[in-house]
């Protein structure tokens, strides 16, 4: 270590319990790391790829990437449709 760090106001095991909890870092690949540019992208691809599991595997959950929105009300009342007529048709001979 170099004599320019100070560790007189340090604390021993500040971040312990959070790191005992879990941790949601993951190291990735070089090869991997240049197909992602940002960790938006990673996740991007695991829901894909979670989606296409699920849809294999016959799962249906919703899916992150297009969610299944509730169609909107029409704005009117749907029209009453009159029955027609019965047209009386003359023979041809």
């Amino acid at each position: 270590m170099l004599e320019e760090y100070d560790f007189s106001n340090a604390v021993r095991g500040k971040y312990y319990d959070q790191y005992r909890q879990g941790t949601n870092v993951v190291l990735l690949e070089a090869d991997v790391a240049e197909v992602f540019p940002d960790s938006a992208a990673v996740n991007d691809a695991l829901r894909l790829l979670v989606a296409l599991a699920d849809a294999k595997a016959g799962r249906r959950q919703k899916s992150p990437i297009r969610p299944n929105k509730a169609l909107q009300p029409t704005s009117r009342a749907p029209r009453k449709v009159k029955p027609k007529p019965a047209v009386a048709r003359a023979a041809r001979g």
